[in-house]
């Protein structure tokens, strides 16, 4: 696997572009993505049970199998969340403008918002906003950059990451482009990614490949502990490639997997470091639990502790927030058993052994907390399974951005 410098124009026969078309204040705020040919497409969406009117259309477009997609739109500014009839006839309007640029039906262009709940959706303003961008769009690195950038709201910089494998003799490119700074919570976060691919294959094992590492990066990160109205991963592969059709779990099949997944889980760590106010990248690592299902839950507890989070910014070594985490995780375990290490590039130290407190040198674990980048090794010695989770600290910057949100 080769990692390159793009985004979602990498691949090929994909061209976008962003524009600010004034839903927010000079900022860009509309980005469009279309593919020269129909693409198969999967999807994961929000598990929140209030959502936004984009992602239930997107649900029912992606559930029906035959549908191949042409394009995706995408606003940041307004979430076009509980917005009533009129929320759905604007979304309805917006993939109806791009669809008609792009002289495909419009079931196959989806559509996604970001941003604030409840405010009125501006399609008018989108729609000639769509009709000023369109002329833009591009197949070169940087209309994928300003793609990224227009989906931004409280992030800080883009996110975006590219890759080329090869399969069957082909070169195949998969790109991708993220958003999301706040409401950032296991089970899907507040987050929008797009991910292209010029790979040749079936829609059944796409849905398969993006479906196994959704639970292993997306729905391993954390900021704040809300989970959001609007979370939306699509993947979208044109077959531009050439490969020969990848329609069965072989070695060709493995390879793009494992890429996708390198995607997906390069994306979630992104957002993770560009939480809210956050000045610290955590990593909670669990060995040793009975069962997968038992190390995900005790990694996630961790690491959504706002105890734990708060500790990690004050630069304190509290390792009886993480141990207390472990305890109302819903996972049994013994206590006898568990170690806690943290580790960063200052070096590591023990903190519980065997379930022991270790004395240990205040100085070096403030130094090693130091660092903008933690892992917290924990072992419970009840089996052999293992799971990661990412997160951040809780800074006062979280409030202060979360507190005057709308204006």
């Amino acid at each position: 696997m080769n990692i390159i410098d793009g985004g979602v124009t990498s691949p090929k026969g994909f061209k976008a572009s962003g524009n600010a078309v004034g839903i927010k204040n000079g900022v860009k705020d509309l980005a469009l993505i279309a593919s020269d040919v129909p693409a198969v497409c999967a999807g994961a969406f929000t598990t929140n049970v209030v959502k936004a009117t984009s992602v239930l259309r997107n649900i029912e477009i992606v559930k029906n199998k035959k549908n191949k997609i042409n394009g995706i739109a995408v606003n940041s500014g307004n979430a076009n969340a509980c917005t009533g009839e009129l929320g759905v006839l604007g979304n309805q309007q917006m993939a109806e403008e791009f669809a008609k640029l792009l002289n495909v039906p419009a079931d196959t262009v989806l559509t996604a918002s970001t941003g604030v709940i409840g405010a009125t959706f501006p399609i008018d303003t989108i729609k000639k906003g769509i009709n000023d961008t369109f002329p833009m769009m591009g197949y070169e690195r940087k209309d994928g950059h300003v793609a990224a950038e227009a989906i931004m709201t409280t992030d800080t910089y883009s996110k975006e990451v590219a890759v080329e494998i090869e399969i069957g003799g082909k070169k195949v490119t998969i790109g991708g482009m993220a958003k999301g700074s706040g409401m950032i919570h296991p089970n899907m976060a507040t987050m929008l990614g797009f991910i292209t691919t010029d790979v040749n294959i079936s829609q059944e094992l796409l849905e398969k490949a993006l479906m196994v590492t959704i639970p292993k990066t997306f729905n391993m990160v954390s900021v704040d502990g809300d989970t959001s109205t609007n979370d939306t991963v699509v993947v979208l592969a044109n077959g531009m490639a050439e490969n020969t059709l990848i329609d069965t779990e072989n070695d060709d099949y493995n390879t793009f997997a494992e890429a996708l997944y390198y995607i997906n889980e390069r994306l979630a760590k992104e957002l993770v470091r560009d939480g809210e106010g956050a000045t610290k990248f955590i990593e909670i690592n669990v060995d040793g639990a009975k069962t997968e299902a038992d190390a995900k839950t005790m990694a996630k507890s961790v690491v959504t502790s706002s105890l734990v989070k708060a500790a990690m910014f004050g630069e304190d070594a509290n390792w009886g927030r993480v141990l207390c985490a472990m305890g109302y995780s819903g996972v049994q375990f013994d206590t006898s058993k568990v170690d806690i290490v943290y580790r960063s590039n200052k070096g590591n130290i023990d903190l519980m052994t065997q379930g022991t407190p270790i004395v240990f040198d205040e100085d070096k674990a403030k130094e090693i907390l130091k660092e903008k980048e933690i892992s917290v090794d924990i072992k419970i010695g009840e089996g052999t399974e293992k799971a990661t989770a990412w997160g951040c600290d809780l800074s006062y910057d979280y409030v202060k951005i979360n507190g005057d949100y709308r204006s």
